[in-house]
Parts: structure tokens; C-alpha cells; sequence
């Protein structure tokens, strides 16, 4: 199992898009630093981790399904 490393996210999230919440920030971050592909892989790090599960619960997601419809209208919006 993958455990967050927040000091690599603070210094990740310093050249990232200032505009993004944390949330989204952390959605990269395990994207490219852990090169995670997989929603479900997303969502089981989160709920192992105090902070994420605090970003997960602050969104309404409860679930893995509900991340993934965070990811996909996310995905939609951008192609917009």
C-alpha cells in the first residue's frame, strides 16, 4: 500500500496550478509523483490516509464511484 508522502505533495503543489483546490492538486500529484492510472488505486490510497479521507469526506465521497464521477465530469469539463 502506498502511503501519501505530504512534504513531496507541499513541494509538488508549489508549481502547481495556483488556481486548483488541494483536492484536485492531490489528484495529480498521485498521478505523475506515483504514476497512478487507476481510480480505484486513487481512492484506496485516500482512504488510508487521515488528510485525504478529510478531502474525500469535505467533497461528499463516500465511495469508489463517487470518485469516479468526480474524475469523469471533471474529465467532461475540461474537454468543454
Amino acid at each position: 500500500m502506498i502511503e501519501i508522502n505530504w512534504e513531496e505533495f507541499k513541494f509538488f503543489k508549489q508549481y502547481s496550478d495556483k488556481k486548483s483546490d488541494n483536492f484536485e492538486i492531490l489528484l495529480n500529484f498521485l498521478k505523475s509523483h506515483y504514476r497512478m492510472t487507476s481510480p480505484k488505486e486513487m481512492y484506496e490510497t485516500m482512504i488510508n490516509d487521515e488528510v485525504a479521507q478529510l478531502m474525500l469526506k469535505k467533497r461528499e465521497m463516500h465511495n469508489l464511484e463517487d470518485l469516479e464521477k468526480y474524475l469523469y465530469k471533471g474529465f467532461n469539463a475540461k474537454r468543454s
